[in-house]
């Protein structure tokens, strides 16, 4: 699968500029936005995610400096910013870069300059592979993705060890990617806790109408379906001590006996365990056998939790965001605050958490920008009445935006202003949610318009 293509808004209202810009980004592969006014680039930036933002100085309608100053005050989760202008000096070149701009570049612009410092951002927001080919823009993460392309060559086994949900068999998937980049050939993948022992040896090897109840037909199993590509066994050190002789057995004869058979079958799989104990410990206190620990272990990927890797973060945050808008055609961005919370939280539960936190997000805001708050509130259990007495989901999400208004009008001291901020509406939208969410005076007084 290709890598999504850096995405980047150009704002621009000189029509031969603009033009030539848009066309020069588009052979180049980039995905290019051109809006011809601040006003038409500040909502673009506000409901999509952007690589890179190249904005004009002189604007019909705003001048750039004001419009990135006028953002940055939104907390509007922006891009890095490119400055552009026929009018440079050195003053305003000092002071945009103070105010976090990432360079400011005089007209006529050199075409050739301007790609070099689009690449190096687009590169450092995400990496040129990205999509979904790449695990991550921290050092780990990298370090594990450049052993790839040397680990898929060979039948060579490989263990991928760490916390639960930090994302072992993504990186199994990654390594199947390099190992069969045209997907001709299998990956199976089983997840050993999940079967009982007589349940998961019919899984792996297959077995044999007649074999035992139920079996009225002859069965492959995962051995031989993942015959020629990958075979991905997670929580190994869930097998019981019968379950890891056999597994041994077919590792070293590379070949299958299906339950109620006697007729061997030849596999030719690679092999890629992944499992978040320690079986080093395990092996030293007698609960998994030290003959398969080395057989399986021949090349060790470690998997840092997320807390330990804080540079994926947000990248992360931006795939599965990315994602979400895809899917349900509902653009989500964070405010500064937003992603200050998700770099400090300590992610017991890594990447999987990480989703489920930004999908409930999104299930439950009504407005593009996520909140702090709607990352972490308890709005999941915001409705004081038991879910069978609530009736409809209409009913349940009006619970839930009424509890989460009358919060938020408390902790701005009844501030109408101040609330309808927070919550990226109007003061008028929020009186008229007010009334008819039936929020009484003690949380505000109705303004004065």
């Amino acid at each position: 699968m290709n890598p999504k293509p850096y995405r980047i808004c150009l704002i621009e209202d000189d029509e031969i500029m603009g033009e030539a810009l848009s066309d020069r980004f588009d052979l180049e592969k980039f995905k290019c936005d051109w809006f011809k006014t601040g006003r038409e680039g500040a909502q673009a930036l506000a409901s999509k995610h952007y690589d890179i933002a190249i904005c004009d100085i002189q604007l019909p309608d705003i001048n750039g400096e004001d419009l990135f100053v006028q953002l940055k005050e939104t907390e509007t989760a922006l891009p890095a910013f490119v400055f552009t202008t026929g009018y440079g000096t050195i003053d305003r070149a000092v002071r945009l870069l103070k105010l976090g701009a990432h360079d400011y570049l005089t007209k006529p612009l050199d075409i050739r300059a301007l790609l070099k410092t689009v690449r190096a951002v687009c590169d450092k927001s995400r990496p040129a592979s990205m999509g979904e080919n790449t695990l991550g823009i921290s050092s780990a993460m990298r370090h594990v993705e450049s052993l790839l392309p040397r680990l898929a060559q060979g039948t060579t086994s490989v263990l991928i060890t760490g916390d639960s949900g930090v994302g072992k068999e993504w990186v199994a998937r990654a390594l199947y990617r390099q190992y069969d980049p045209e997907g001709q050939t299998p990956f199976i993948a089983v997840n050993c806790a999940s079967l009982t022992e007589s349940l998961l040896e019919a899984e792996l090897f297959g077995y044999i109408k007649g074999a035992f109840t139920g079996a009225t037909r002859d069965k492959k199993g995962l051995f031989e379906l993942a015959n020629g590509g990958i075979l991905f066994l997670d929580e190994v050190a869930e097998m019981s001590p019968a379950m890891q002789v056999k597994l041994l057995r077919a590792i070293q004869e590379r070949e299958i006996v299906r339950v109620g058979a006697e007729t061997r079958i030849p596999v030719n799989i690679k092999l890629v365990c992944a499992t978040h104990q320690d079986l080093k410990q395990l092996v030293e206190l007698g609960k998994f056998r030290e003959d398969l620990y080395y057989r399986i272990h021949v090349i060790h990927l470690h998997i840092p939790p997320l807390r330990e890797r804080k540079e994926d973060i947000l990248w992360l945050t931006g795939q599965l965001l990315d994602a979400w808008s895809t899917e349900n055609t509902d653009a989500r961005t964070l405010d500064q605050a937003a992603e200050k919370s998700l770099l400090d939280h300590p992610w017991r539960g890594n990447i999987r958490e990480l989703k489920h936190c930004l999908e409930r997000a999104c299930v439950l805001s009504q407005q593009t920008r996520l909140t702090a708050d709607l990352l972490f509130g308890d709005i999941a259990s915001a409705p004081s009445e038991s879910p069978e007495n609530i009736g409809s989901l209409n009913d349940y999400l009006q619970v839930s935006e009424k509890k989460y208004i009358e919060d938020r009008l408390c902790a701005n001291d009844r501030r109408i202003a101040e609330t309808a901020a927070e919550l990226g509406i109007s003061r008028k939208t929020l009186w008229e949610k007010m009334k008819k969410l039936q929020i009484q005076g003690k949380f505000a007084q109705e303004p004065a318009e």
